[in-house]
């Protein structure tokens, strides 16, 4: 590593954490080629200008930041700065969301700490299908649902109208709009064309739940710890709304708002959540409720959109209302990494030491 980190107490009884002095903030590279929609191309068209808004802080904190295109030409570079950790921001390589699995990869084989899920914890987080069907054979209750790789798959007996469409493979909210919730089949099968013709992707149909929407995120510090908000929208009584992709991305759309929301047995099934999915430093879920107070978890983001309140994401917007600082989580992350990656560390050492 490069120097020698800094440290700084932080909320850690007994305990000072190493912080870095030099970080890298690695993000997307974006144009518009490389995506098939204009939609998806929005969620990640600031990728450089938010990760510019995060070294503005870490530079307060008097830390050294550089940032990086996400591409695997970076490595070269990364070798020869040796941050001592990094950010990892990237959403997207040339468009595919399912490469962004191979920045935990790239980092694990170059020696570098970094922020988020794994290459495991990432991969299945672009498969949405498989982690619905892990959660649910772990007792993590999620809707019944569907995968449908063609518009001709025959649709299971067993699923129930209204069923709403999601791409398995982007996050973000893309398509997700009012025209998502399918009444019939013949809806249904239209939608699922447009899609698997749009994205080239296989599309999940699953059971929509009428009732209330939460998000929950998680944040891992030496105690992991989960943060509920309700999602409030406009027509509070409303069962049927949900986030679309306008009411996220879209700046004078009707929107929604949080309020804080306290249930530990919800808490203690994000964090095993979070634990079945391989996720690591923080996470985002979505869950409904429904009339009878059933939970069903509908997404999971093990890299979700990540900035200060000012950037208007979930993350921050939410533990904002639980008083915890954008600088806070920082520092929370920047000290969850460097202490796992000086574990790590020493349990290598102690091994080879052990077979010498």
């Amino acid at each position: 590593m490069n120097g020698t980190p800094v440290k700084n107490d932080l909320d850690e009884p007994g305990g000072s954490p190493l912080l870095p002095k030099f970080v890298g903030l690695i993000h997307s590279e974006v144009k518009r080629e490389y995506f098939p929609t204009e939609t998806q191309y929005i969620t990640e068209k600031d990728a450089v200008h938010e990760a510019e808004v995060i070294a503005t802080y870490l530079e307060k904190m008097g830390i050294k930041v550089k940032l990086y295109p996400g591409r695997p030409e970076v490595t070269q570079q990364l070798i020869k700065d040796r941050p001592d950790m990094v950010f990892n921001l990237v959403g997207s390589i040339n468009g595919q969301e399912y490469l962004t699995a191979t920045i935990p990869g790239m980092m694990e084989a170059i020696d570098i700490p970094y922020t988020g899920a794994g290459m495991l914890g990432e991969s299945l987080g672009y498969n949405k299908y498989l982690v619905k069907r892990l959660l649910q054979s772990n007792g993590v209750p999620t809707p019944h649902c569907q995968l449908l790789p063609s518009p001709s798959t025959p649709l299971s007996t067993d699923m129930r109208f209204p069923l709403i469409t999601k791409l398995n493979e982007i996050h973000g909210a893309v398509e997700i709009t009012r025209d998502a919730v399918s009444p019939d089949e013949k809806h249904l099968r239209e939608r699922v064309k447009h899609l698997i013709h749009t994205y080239q992707q296989p599309v999940i149909a699953e059971e929509f739940v009428a009732g209330r929407e939460y998000t929950a995120i998680v944040l891992e510090g030496l105690n992991t710890k989960v943060y509920l908000a309700e999602k409030v929208f406009p027509e509070i009584n409303n069962p049927m709304q949900f986030a679309t992709f306008d009411a996220q991305w879209v700046t004078d759309a009707e929107s929604y708002h949080y309020e804080k929301v306290s249930d530990p047995i919800l808490s203690e099934l994000v964090k095993k959540a979070f634990n079945i999915g391989k996720m690591a430093d923080y996470a985002k879920f979505d869950i409904r409720v429904d009339q009878a107070g059933r939970y069903y978890f509908v997404d999971s983001n093990s890299n979700p959109a990540f900035g200060p309140k000012e950037l208007e994401v979930a993350m921050s917007s939410i533990l904002d209302m639980y008083d915890v600082s954008f600088t806070e989580i920082l520092k929370r992350l920047m000290a969850n990494t460097m202490r796992e990656w000086y574990k790590t560390q020493e349990e290598m050492g102690q091994a080879q030491n052990g077979n010498s």
